[in-house]
């Protein structure tokens, strides 16, 4: 026992030890007051060496504070003329305070060397002078129409500015509901009597739905050309399954547009693009066609098919372009500039009998057999040449009208082109696309972005959209927004492959008949409202359809820029 006591004694407990610790603390904290009050009139001299009175000595400081307002020198500045005062206008004061005093120094850019850069600073007033004129002059030949041409290409991208603030794109319950609701039964909220909102959210958030056939969501099925695609495969049970509703869901678009109860659809394939449209749509009287881009064995197939076409955009001899349907592409080829009175000989002319006649004209030459072949495989070589020369461009574009549409509708349920069977969609059936309902249809949204931006002083609304947008989404915005807005402008981003479609129709209306053009605009007008007539039940707003149906000049056109001023119209590049 005296030996566990004599161990216990030797160690020391915490308890003991927290006290030991507490007595050196006071003892220095006297010491500390002892020498403070002997030492109250000299300056505290810090020991660096002595780390717990450097320490100290730190925490005794005033920290100053990073985040505080200087107020040494600052003064308001006063306005000394009274009369400059009372001249600013709220928005001129709201610009000087808003303004920084000292512009920052715009950034060096360096410019690539120019022998004749001494002589151009000499001139550069005179140049200064001549881009104003310039400016002036393009902005008074800068034409403005009350109307928003048609462009029927598929647009990508969108940008809206106005300097009044657009349609809110955070929706309200009653907003979201109500666009949803117009869109789906087709209403016309600020015409007709309804219980449904009627703001510019719920019309604007009415134009952004669309339908589309088929729709799986880990594909992007436009463009069909995306990267997203790769490295995805479809199952043989699943191949099956979407060529049997992708079927049923073109049949019964098809059968839309032939009631005109659709204005129109698009038919997105791998390799090739098709643009329906119901008759009255485009100043064409009859339901047609539009394909892009075609190649020689597309339109082998179709010939063998039976299916008549046209060329609108395909350079001739006269470099003009091919509007006779009838006529293959050889024979267009080979024929010879004749006027227009000779179309119909020229139909009836069989270029076998020519070729017999030349083959017995060079046998009666002593033209050997052998030669004779050679020649005419070198001939039928530069024919297929100059054939295939334009495949794959906008130039390549057929045009398909009337009844030939429903051949057309025939072809590509069978042909094995249509669906292609290696690639990055490989067994996905083509994309359909519409302005309104269709058997097996998905409704899709697209997703608005709203921003504020400040150029030159001043702050502008801005709405991006990114995805795919119709061609009547934008008369449908700007219908809405030249109801409530003075002025605004939008920037659109073009599909490249349906570019021709635009370019198609507006070469088709410029070569309209002779008769046409010779009856007057009277005519023309009465064939735009009965078109108008016709797709009155079609789903889509009658600002819209008179769109879709105007013929005449400035009916149609590639849109790059859109402004629109009140009082003056619109005008665009």
């Amino acid at each position: 026992m005296s030996g566990e006591t004599s161990l216990s004694a030797k160690w020391t407990r915490p308890d003991d030890f927290i006290k030991l610790q507490r007595l050196k603390q006071k003892k220095k904290q006297l010491a500390a007051r002892v020498s403070s009050n002997n030492n109250n009139n000299r300056i505290i001299e810090l020991d660096e060496t002595d780390k717990c009175k450097l320490l100290e000595a730190k925490i005794a400081q005033k920290r100053k504070n990073p985040f505080a307002k200087s107020i040494d020198g600052a003064k308001k500045q006063k306005i000394d003329d009274p009369t400059i005062g009372d001249s600013l206008t709220p928005s001129t004061e709201c610009f000087v305070r808003e303004t920084p005093t000292r512009p920052q120094p715009a950034k060096l850019v360096l410019q690539k060397f120019d022998a004749q850069a001494f002589a151009k600073l000499l001139h550069q007033q005179h140049a200064a002078q001549a881009d104003e004129e310039d400016d002036a002059a393009l902005a008074a030949r800068q034409k403005h129409t009350s109307h928003l041409p048609m462009d029927w290409c598929l647009k990508t991208r969108i940008r809206f500015f106005c300097p009044i603030e657009l349609p809110a794109t955070q929706l309200k319950t009653s907003q979201l509901a109500s666009g949803l609701t117009s869109f789906v039964r087709c209403f016309d909220t600020n015409h007709s009597e309804s219980t449904l909102d009627i703001s510019d959210a719920t019309r604007f958030n009415q134009c952004t739905y669309y339908w589309q056939h088929p729709h799986l969501p880990w594909l992007t099925l436009f463009p069909r050309s995306a990267k997203e695609n790769n490295g995805i495969s479809i199952g043989d049970r699943e191949r099956k399954a979407l060529a049997e509703e992708w079927d049923y869901s073109f049949r019964g678009l098809f059968q839309l547009l032939r009631a005109r109860q659709c204005p129109y659809f698009y038919l997105c394939a791998n390799s090739f693009t098709v643009l329906f449209r119901a008759a009255g749509c485009g100043g064409r009287p009859e339901m047609h066609a539009l394909v892009t881009p075609s190649t020689r064995g597309m339109r082998n197939a179709l010939r063998q098919e039976g299916i008549e076409y046209s060329m609108p955009l395909k350079k001739d001899a006269n470099g003009g372009g091919s509007l006779n349907g009838s006529l293959t592409d050889e024979q267009s080829n080979e024929a010879k500039p004749k006027p227009e009175t000779d179309i119909d000989a020229t139909k009836e002319q069989q270029p076998g009998e020519d070729e017999d006649d030349d083959d017995e004209w060079l046998e009666s030459l002593g033209v050997d057999e052998r030669e004779l072949r050679r020649i005419q495989t070198t001939h039928a070589r530069k024919l297929q040449a100059a054939e295939m020369s334009e495949d794959f461009s906008d130039n390549s574009l057929l045009l398909i009208e009337g009844v030939e549409c429903q051949g057309l509708f025939s072809y590509l349920l069978n042909a094995k082109s249509t669906i292609t069977s290696v690639g990055r969609l490989a067994g996905v059936p083509p994309t359909l696309l519409s302005s309104v309902a269709f058997p097996k249809a998905t409704m899709q949204h697209l997703v608005p972005r709203s921003k504020k931006v400040r150029l030159d002083g001043v702050d502008y609304h801005s709405i991006d959209i990114k995805g795919l947008l119709l061609p009547t989404f934008l008369p449908s915005v700007a219908a809405l927004l030249c109801e409530t807005r003075q002025m605004f402008s939008a920037t659109l981003a073009s599909s490249l492959n349906t570019l021709s479609f635009s370019k198609a129709t507006q070469k088709l209306l410029e070569t309209a008949p002779e008769e046409s053009k010779a009856a007057g605009e009277t005519e023309s007008g009465s064939g735009q409202v009965f078109g108008e007539q016709n797709l009155s039940e079609c789903g889509l707003l009658p600002a819209v359809v008179g769109s879709i149906c105007r013929t005449g000049q400035h009916a149609v056109g590639l849109l790059e820029r859109v402004c629109y001023q009140r009082g003056e119209g619109y005008a665009w590049s």
